[in-house]
């Protein structure tokens, strides 16, 4: 567990802007230095609260696959369904380039 004395300064937070290169005004390092602090303290209590007992879940239900089976069934054939296409060449769908020729 974290020792329980452990705060974010100002001082950590200039030295994480530096090394992510990231450039803060002072007040907003005192600020996130400030909400910094909020999250510490929230994992903190997260953790006075856990157990060993209690196994690490990644999700509160467990997860299954909810598509339904795949089963054969009824298909068109290639002239059905092109016969709905507004242009058809060679047995496929035509539709616009969207492309320049470059690509």
């Amino acid at each position: 567990m974290p020792d329980a004395s452990l705060e974010i300064t100002v001082a950590d937070v200039q030295h994480l802007a530096g090394l992510a290169r990231i450039a803060l005004e002072p007040g907003e390092i005192e600020h996130l230095a400030g909400e910094l602090n909020q999250i510490v303290d929230s994992v903190r209590k997260v953790q006075e609260v856990a157990t060993p007992d209690v196994p690490a879940t990644s999700h509160p239900l467990p997860l299954v696959n909810v598509l339904r089976a795949d089963e054969v069934g009824a298909v068109l054939t290639q002239q059905q369904v092109l016969s709905g296409a507004p242009d058809q060449q060679d047995g496929r769908f035509r539709v616009p380039a969207i492309l320049g020729e470059e690509q």
